[in-house]
């Protein structure tokens, strides 16, 4: 739990906390530009009068982010700091409570700290300057109730006599992002009679309680009463008049309608199986074939490209025609062709295997291509095929090679996952730099592959890319902070926390 201090909504915390060693106080030029130059992370309080309550708040904000993050103190009312200040052109007296707090990251100044002065949103702050607000730093969330722990979500639902609509997410999780506005409204024009909740679960630590709740996804939200849960609600576009009327007559989702085999839909796709496959090819001299899942995203959105390209077709006899075939289903098919992602379109000639097209994937480029079918630019190699520093780990050698390293960062990913292709480039250059350490790893592991699915679920994996540190094979905690080359040049200094 966090003291008053680090709870308190001002700078005026009254805690008689010690001023930590960890705040550096500065005075002089030089030494300023050598902390920037050593330091990636650093947050500045600028003072010309008493600054002590500021003080105490940030010694325990350094605590939090030691290793992370480095807190430094200039006090400008001092005659030997006070060319700096001029220097820097910071006047902390033109500011209302005599304080200044910038940041610097990477040795430049980044931004002006103006997020609510309290222990937790300047510790969320520090471990992501670039990250957005805290939900509870938002003026229109102040009627949500904010849940830091398990401890404090087992008190709400134990106490709370009212019905509670709690909503479990993650800070990145864009349609959690979308709903808030809605959930937020409703709760201000709901209160008294409802509780609205929000919990960032996110982080490994919370574990239990996403066990405890079914939370396989963001945002889930759950609906109580009498600390009971009852019923998930799933209208993830729903307004605050949406909430307020589903709040009237709580009911447990509807079961979805099953979609319809694609197989059974009356389009020109042409349907095939492990049984039909090879004499369909034989007797059609040119044949595009798409394998398919049919719970893939991918493979959905491409759907209606896929049929509109088939019905262009459809009436020249003389050109190619379009099939596709379910790998879930006629696996025969799917593992004569090596079939291991999904939408995977391949063409053939004349009853043979000829091109594999990951190119294709609207109607235009799959009717011009077909209209002069040529050999597909070659693929580009995969993270795993490109010579870097990073370490390549399976599930059977994951433990092994880990159990060697002090430090190491893995980042769990998926070859598919955009967030995925950001990060690579910035993790692998981090992995060059410290590529002569032997006691530094910088590994990966990629989730999708099928002999790693039971290693990825093993180490927490619910999302990509996570990034989980280890010292000596001994997991410690998940990354989820700034994701640049220089948070990941930091590694020596997580496992110091």
């Amino acid at each position: 739990m966090f003291s008053n201090c680090q709870i308190g909504r001002s700078w005026a915390c009254l805690l008689s906390t010690k001023i930590s060693p960890l705040i550096e106080k500065i005075s002089d030029q030089k030494d300023f530009k050598k902390l920037l130059r050593t330091r990636n992370n650093v947050l500045v309080l600028y003072s010309k009068s008493s600054a002590d309550s500021s003080l105490r708040l940030l010694s325990d904000v350094a605590q939090a982010v030691k290793g992370r993050g480095t807190i430094s103190w200039i006090d400008c009312g001092d005659s030997e700091s006070r060319k700096l200040c001029k220097k820097m052109k910071v006047d902390p007296s033109s500011k209302e409570k005599g304080v200044e707090l910038l940041h610097y990251k990477d040795g430049t100044f980044h931004t002006e700290y103006t997020r609510a002065p309290t222990f937790k949103s300047m510790v969320a702050f520090l471990k992501d300057p670039e990250g957005a607000p805290l939900w509870e730093e938002d003026p229109d969330a102040k009627d949500i109730v904010h849940i830091d722990s398990e401890k404090e979500l087992k008190r709400l639902l134990k106490k709370e006599d009212k019905p509670v609509l709690l909503m479990f997410y993650a800070p990145w999780c864009g349609v959690c992002k979308r709903m808030m506005p809605s959930f937020q409204q409703a709760s201000t024009e709901l209160k008294g009679k409802y509780v609205f909740a929000g919990m960032n679960v996110y982080s490994a630590e919370f574990e239990k309680i996403k066990e405890e709740y079914n939370v396989r996804g963001y945002p889930t939200i759950c609906y109580f009463e009498k600390g009971k849960f009852l019923f998930n609600f799933e209208n993830y576009s729903a307004t605050a008049k949406d909430i307020a009327e589903w709040l009237q007559n709580p009911q447990p989702p509807k079961p979805q309608a099953p979609e319809t085999p694609w197989p059974e839909e009356d389009n020109a796709v042409y349907h095939l199986t492990d049984d039909d496959f090879d004499k369909f090819i034989k007797e059609h001299s040119s044949v595009l074939v798409m394998f398919y899942a049919p719970w893939c995203g991918h493979c959905k959105k491409m759907k209606p490209e896929y049929e509109n390209a088939a019905e262009m077709l459809h009436a020249d006899s003389e050109v190619s025609v379009l099939a596709a075939v379910d790998a879930t289903v006629n696996k025969a098919v799917a593992e004569k062709f090596h079939i291991s992602g999904f939408p995977t379109l391949k063409y053939f000639q004349d009853g043979e295997e000829k091109y594999t097209l990951p190119h294709l994937r609207t109607k235009s480029k799959i009717v011009e291509w077909l209209q002069n079918p040529q050999a597909p630019p070659p693929p580009e190699p995969t993270w795993e095929e490109r010579q870097t520093s990073v370490t390549h780990l399976a599930g059977e050698d994951f433990r092994e090679s880990l159990k060697k390293k002090k430090h190491a960062l893995v980042m769990f990913y998926a070859p598919w996952c955009p967030h995925c292709k950001n990060s690579i480039p910035h993790f692998t250059t981090a992995a060059e730099l410290f590529k002569e350490d032997r006691k530094i790893a910088y590994a990966a592991v990629d989730c999708a592959k099928e002999q790693n699915h039971d290693l990825c679920k093993q180490e927490g994996v619910d999302g990509y890319p996570t990034f989980n540190y280890y010292n000596y094979g001994k997991f410690i905690e998940k990354y989820n902070g700034d994701r640049g080359v220089s948070t990941w040049q930091s590694i020596k200094t997580v496992g110091r926390r």
